[in-house]
């Protein structure tokens, strides 16, 4: 046994079978042993960012482990923006590097690169292979890295001599760490917060934005009065008729100053506190009130939906009930708006949907305005590195079959992975992806302002994505999927409707 078949018995001995790639020359071996080994589905993406943000997207959905297959350090650095949003998510990845061999390093050949240097800045664990006989057991420790709480990414980097020598040795699976609870300090400091009488607010983030915690954190409201809120941005929030519906702290940093205005104690379950996205002349960075007390009572690797059962016993808050389901809204037949959009996805949107969020400027509505559509699941790009949708609906379609995946996408931030649409196809995933055609970088005009620059004509071409303009239905026909262009509202609902009651992947431009 080489190294590298040890390498596929191994990730498959600790559950893990599902592996995106993008391979090349030192990655080989572990293809060849891809094919003399069942029970890996392989899927080939053809860019790293693809590859990355797929496994980014599949363990939000299925809270486990895929691999990525990426060449050499190059390679790794195409994928690095959504390995960020990725440890931003804290999902788990096991994250496979291949490299040159160890006699081949030293004499700096032109892939060599700083590979390990790489993969620290977006990985909770790092290692590289040193022989055939311990790929098996370093494949083990990255699993088990991957799958340690809160989740994250494991880098396992593989010089290619470690893949193709013998005495490989499958690996023992590691046992996983269980998760870590809130310590009973915590849970009291956060009990006499919300019995204090002061205005106090749960912010949510990580685990605690699942259906069954966001029940108990309603209670908890309920018995207290309080308020809670989501991070800006998360990995995945359960939302719907028949759950207990949340709003985010808002991106713009005046209207998150506003919204936490007066807050006196502020309780983080699986979240930071709350900071604004970059600094601003004459703003705060930070989004809570100076004077406003915080308490941490579950960080991230904890347990959240338990630390949140013990201060809703500790405060004989009583289950909440949701009552029956308001009629859906019909879908909107007036301009084309951010707010029109939302009522139409409200009215519109398929049962047990999973809805990922790359709308960026244009989409400002579509959060608040889907509160009470059929019950779904909500992807955001974690880690503000645009490019992340397409990659991250593909892997979310992989990852949770049987349920329709709707991309709601800036077309801009579409443009950095589109290949992922060639992935769809090739793949026949049913995914709905909606193009927001303003063909231009817009969210970059209000950063202008929020930092008190005054663009002219050459700063205004940076942001025009019209000359010449995308044509998103050639652009998707031509990488195998069907698509169609819409520029009112009632041609949208048309064919968003169409989209969804069909198999497959398809894409709507709407020019906006």
């Amino acid at each position: 046994m080489n190294g590298a078949e040890s390498l596929v018995h191994t990730l498959l001995a600790c559950g893990v079978d599902t592996c995106f790639s993008n391979p090349g020359t030192s990655e080989m071996h572990f293809v060849a042993a891809l094919d003399r080994i069942p029970g890996m589905r392989c899927v080939l993406g053809l860019f790293e960012g693809v590859v990355t943000g797929a496994a980014d997207g599949y363990a939000r959905m299925t809270d486990r482990p895929a691999a990525t297959l990426l060449h050499c350090g190059p390679g790794l650095a195409n994928g690095l923006a959504n390995l960020h949003n990725a440890r931003r998510a804290h999902s788990p990845i096991v994250n496979l590097v291949g490299d040159q061999a160890t006699y081949h390093r030293p004499l700096d050949a032109p892939l060599t690169a700083d590979t390990e240097g790489f993969a620290r800045g977006v990985s909770a664990w790092t290692r590289t292979a040193t022989h055939a006989a311990t790929v098996g057991s370093d494949c083990a420790s990255a699993v088990q890295a991957a799958r340690s709480a809160p989740g994250g990414v494991a880098t396992l980097i593989l010089p290619s001599d470690t893949c193709w020598d013998d005495d490989g040795a499958v690996g023992t699976p590691l046992p996983v760490p269980s998760v870590p609870q809130a310590s009973p300090d915590a849970i009291q400091a956060a009990v006499r917060a919300l019995r204090s009488g002061e205005p106090t607010l749960l912010l949510l983030g990580g685990m605690a934005l699942r259906a069954e915690a966001l029940d108990i954190a309603g209670s908890i409201l309920a018995a207290t009065g309080a308020r809670m809120l989501a991070q800006t941005s998360n990995a995945r929030i359960a939302r719907g008729a028949g759950r207990t519906s949340i709003e985010r702290v808002p991106y713009p940093v005046d209207q998150a100053v506003a919204t936490l205005a007066g807050v006196r104690h502020l309780i983080l379950v699986g979240a930071p506190p709350p900071v604004g996205f970059f600094a601003y002349p004459n703003k705060p960075s930070s989004m809570a009130p100076p004077d406003c007390q915080v308490h941490v009572l579950a960080r991230p690797e904890h347990d959240a939906a338990d630390a949140l059962i013990r201060v809703a016993q500790a405060l004989g808050a009583a289950p909440i009930t949701h009552p029956d389901a308001a009629p859906r809204p019909a879908p909107a037949c007036r301009a084309v708006t951010s707010e029109a959009v939302a009522q139409s996805l409200a009215a519109l949107l398929p049962d047990a949907a999973i809805v990922v969020d790359e709308s960026v400027s244009f989409g400002r509505a579509f959060f608040p305005g889907t509160h009470d559509a059929a019950p779904h699941d909500w992807l955001q790009i974690t880690g503000g590195a645009i490019g992340c949708g397409i990659p991250l609906a593909t892997g979310a379609a992989i990852g949770a079959p049987g349920r329709r995946v709707v991309g709601l996408q800036a077309d801009g931030s579409a443009m950095y992975t589109l290949q992922g649409l060639w992935t769809q196809a090739r793949e026949r995933l049913d995914v709905t992806t909606v193009i927001l055609s303003n063909r231009k970088y817009a969210i970059l005009l209000g950063e202008y302002q929020g930092v008190g620059a005054n663009p002219g004509r050459t700063a205004l071409d940076m942001m025009d994505l019209g000359n010449p303009d995308l044509d998103w239905v050639r652009l998707a026909n031509g990488m195998g999927v069907e698509a169609a262009r819409a520029d009112t509202m009632e041609a949208f609902t048309d064919l968003f409707s169409q989209a969804n009651a069909r198999p497959g992947p398809f894409v709507i431009e709407l020019v906006i």
